[in-house]
């Protein structure tokens, strides 16, 4: 018998469980969700949980650009088996028996794609080892070494799960945009959000700015502001994407050399922020939908709204947390169909395609 046409017979039903870590450090986002198919994609989120990064982590991930590749690759295997634990301690204990497979995005340790690199620790083999489950993960690289940015991914997500807002703003560790112009997807990042927030708030020993109440009592220095907005990023066209580096490189030591109260600097980031995000919002009334921990920012918010016509959508606080978590699942699930999940329109890569990595548990482990 020929088997040969089964290769193309695709199920139209899948239960993932996804895994992602941000540049904010905010923990590891775990779902339990259910895709299906019928004409159009559709999904249910079942079970999730962040979990915090311990200290030790937490530092550790901050310092990723300051290792050399011999303490990368050791710090690599031992952040694929910490996250694998994590993953499996979150499928015991919500009692998750039907599983397709495990979708991840890992940790961004360095991401320079100009220099034609990009680098997510927690994608090895153990991964899939300790879980005895199919892994698909490492999306950005193949991006990358097709001249791509790597980055963002999530766009084909927001076209495929969100295609009825105008546009889709994230608000974690940096800020990305993704739209339909000309019946294409375009998507970009625009700026740091809370990679920079939380750096300076985390002096006066808080994690983050809850809902940004030290930002609004603080005062904006327009020197710095001006500065920041005159950054050479901004002047760059799409597709352009942000990392940790540039940060390090270019936006602290800029803060830091105007010496102020961390208050002060809160709300000239605050402000920069949304000067940013609202320059890509077209004047007309338009739907936006906002995700992502800045989300709850509410300062972030009102100044967002203040210089822009649209509306503010904020979903449930599911999708708010869990969006990307999501979507990378769903990247997961056309990478496991062999269809594209990594757009040219975002990246700039030479063709759309189908992105990542897939590990088999090996046997007998």
């Amino acid at each position: 018998m020929d088997n040969s046409n089964f290769t193309y017979m695709l199920i139209n039903n899948y239960c993932v469980v996804s895994v992602m870590s941000g540049t904010s450090l905010d923990g590891i986002d775990i779902l339990y969700s259910k895709f299906s198919f019928d004409g159009k994609w559709n999904f249910k989120i079942i079970d999730f949980e962040t979990i915090s990064y311990s200290l030790e982590w937490k530092q550790k991930l901050k310092t990723l650009t300051q290792f050399s590749k011999t303490e990368l690759n050791q710090i690599d295997s031992k952040y694929s088996e910490y996250l694998a634990n994590q993953v499996l301690d979150f499928i015991n204990s919500n009692s998750i028996e039907n599983i397709d497979f495990i979708a991840s995005h890992g940790h961004t340790a360095l991401h320079n794609p100009g220099q034609g690199y990009t680098y997510q620790i927690g994608n090895r083999q153990i991964f899939a080892d300790i879980l005895k489950q199919k892994v698909i993960c490492d999306f950005r690289v193949q991006d990358v070494g097709l001249g791509g940015q790597g980055a963002p991914l999530v766009p084909i997500g927001d076209k495929l799960l969100f295609g009825n807002y105008d546009f889709c703003i994230n608000l974690g560790g940096f800020a990305n945009i993704s739209f339909e112009k000309n019946k294409r997807r375009i998507a970009f990042d625009i700026c740091p959000v809370n990679i920079v927030l939380n750096h300076y708030v985390n002096h006066l020993g808080f994690d983050y700015d809850d809902k940004g109440k030290i930002a609004q009592s603080g005062t904006i220095n327009f020197s710095l502001l001006e500065q920041m907005n005159d950054l050479s990023f901004y002047k760059q066209s799409a597709p352009k994407s942000l990392g940790l580096e540039w940060v390090k490189e270019t936006v602290f030591p800029l803060i830091d050399s105007f010496n102020l109260e961390t208050k002060d600097t809160l709300k000239t980031i605050v402000e920069h922020i949304a000067v940013q995000i609202t320059k890509h919002i077209d004047i007309k009334q338009t739907e936006i939908l906002i995700t992502g921990g800045g989300a709850y920012n509410s300062f972030l918010i009102e100044r967002i709204e203040a210089l822009s016509k649209s509306k503010i959508i904020i979903p449930d606080n599911e999708i708010v947390e869990y969006k990307e978590a999501l979507i990378f699942g769903l990247l997961g699930v056309l990478k496991d169909r062999n269809e594209v999940n990594c757009l040219k329109s975002v990246t700039g890569a030479k063709k759309d395609h189908s992105s990542g990595k897939i590990f088999n548990p090996k046997i007998n482990v």
